[in-house]
């Protein structure tokens, strides 16, 4: 391994000033880009999709909760895949270690849950065993091969309009890596952050940044 040079501290400081603008710059790239996602069409949901969950079968409505926004992360866990039927496969599992307390996405009117071919006792099983508490359902018609994760796996977002359901983004391979925390949810959701200083459309519900923020266990009390 070839280390870089070491330099005093006002040479590193000088560095890290440089490395700043690039890093600053890409911070408004990724903003721009959330705002385009916020922009983005949506496409009516038309079909209609079952799934199993903990208290039984559950309709593409039922997951969001009563919530405005939905995502559903479609996650390798069934025979074929290697690791099972003791564990997801690698990748997934990894993911599904990095997911933030839910509570936060919960705030700002988003439901996240995990999707499989895996039946129920397995998911509860696997859930148990590594300490995982996203809901997560069984997948048990088409729902992945029509939205492009019946091969690989990948995060979908929807919005519905009471029972109206519209897919509104969708994000795979790569792009799926830097999933788990809230404001990576939040950035490729319809409405994104929900806060003032976002570039969003007209009339979309926004709050002044930092105000909503809360402990996990105090959110329902606020």
């Amino acid at each position: 391994m070839k280390a870089p040079p070491i330099v005093s501290q006002e040479e590193w400081d000088a560095a890290r000033q440089q490395l700043l603008v690039k890093e600053k710059a890409l911070t408004r790239a990724r903003d721009a880009l959330a705002a385009e996602r916020r922009r983005m069409p949506w496409l009516a949901v038309d079909k209609e999709y079952g799934f199993e969950g903990p208290r039984g079968r559950a309709s593409l409505v039922d997951l969001f909760e009563g919530r405005s926004q939905l995502i559903v992360y479609r996650a390798f866990f069934e025979p074929g895949v290697d690791g099972w039927p003791d564990h997801a496969c690698r990748g997934c599992s990894m993911v599904a270690d990095q997911v933030a307390h839910l509570a936060h996405l919960n705030a700002r009117d988003t439901t996240l849950v995990f999707a499989s071919r895996a039946s129920q006792p397995d998911i509860e099983r696997l859930k148990a065993r590594m300490g995982w508490e996203m809901p997560w359902y069984t997948m048990i018609d088409d729902f992945d091969a029509d939205f492009g994760v019946g091969e690989w796996h990948g995060t979908n977002a929807f919005i519905r309009d009471g029972d109206r359901v519209f897919r509104s983004y969708f994000v795979d391979n790569r792009g799926d890596e830097v999933m788990g925390g809230t404001w990576a949810y939040l950035d490729i959701t319809a409405l994104g952050r929900q806060e003032e200083w976002e570039d969003s459309p007209e009339g979309y519900p926004q709050t002044p940044a930092y105000s909503w923020w809360n402990w996990h266990d105090e959110y329902e009390r606020a």
